[in-house]
């Protein structure tokens, strides 16, 4: 697969878990395409520079005063409504976001996550990152499994700087999709054409298999 064929097959994954009435925020990057995949009228895309019902925008109706928060250009939904920065960061701080999907560098296995800063590289910062991992109810990561170079990107423990001591719910690669219970890591899924043993190969983090084959057998 292509890299946009990759991060696409990541974005529908993430797309099952948006399921009810709930106000969902997307992390810029492979998050950002999880909006192509839902058609469900009680879905609310949030973003933090002030904008409830973030809608996709064809080319000939960008407006360059309407972005997110990764300044891409989007659109709005009938009945949208603005506010500013400062109410936007209330919502997601009072728990009145129910889903951030976030990208991230780098994943341990207890559910911690960096994705705002490499030592030594200037980068875009964090964002509402922090704020989405302390106020969101419920926190998904969309990620490739390894990084460029082919680095496992799920790891014992974080080697940059932490985003927050609170660790996520589910992390989804395009081999894999992972729980995180009780301080551990479960591989609960994995991704069509894929072997455990191929994620077992690219995972450096300890993790529990509740994956199950024909018979009820676990991998």
């Amino acid at each position: 697969m292509n890299k946009n064929d990759i991060q696409e097959l990541i974005a529908k994954r993430a797309a099952q878990e948006l399921k009810g009435r709930c106000v969902v925020n997307l992390g810029i990057g492979i998050p950002t395409l999880v909006a192509k995949f839902i058609n469900d009228d009680n879905v609310f895309f949030h973003t933090e520079n002030g904008l409830l019902g973030v809608s996709d925008v064809s080319e000939e109706d960008i407006d360059p005063n309407l972005v997110n928060a990764g300044k891409l250009p989007v659109g709005e939904a009938v009945g949208a409504s603005y506010f500013n920065s400062a109410d936007s960061f209330g919502m997601i701080r009072g728990a009145h976001v129910d889903v951030a999907i976030l990208g991230v560098l780098q994943a341990d296995q207890t559910g911690l996550i960096a994705n705002w800063a490499v030592p030594g590289k200037n980068i875009m910062g964090v964002g509402g990152a922090m704020d989405l991992l302390v106020g969101a109810k419920k926190v998904i990561v969309t990620t490739t499994h390894t990084s460029k170079d082919g680095k496992s990107k799920i790891l014992k423990e974080c080697t940059y700087p932490i985003t927050s001591t609170r660790s996520v719910d589910m992390i989804i690669t395009e081999l894999a999709v992972f729980e995180v219970m009780e301080g551990q890591l479960h591989c609960i899924e994995l991704m069509p054409g894929v072997s455990m043993d191929e994620v077992r190969e690219k995972t450096e983090a300890d993790f529990i298999s509740d994956v199950t084959v024909a018979g009820g057998n676990m991998l």
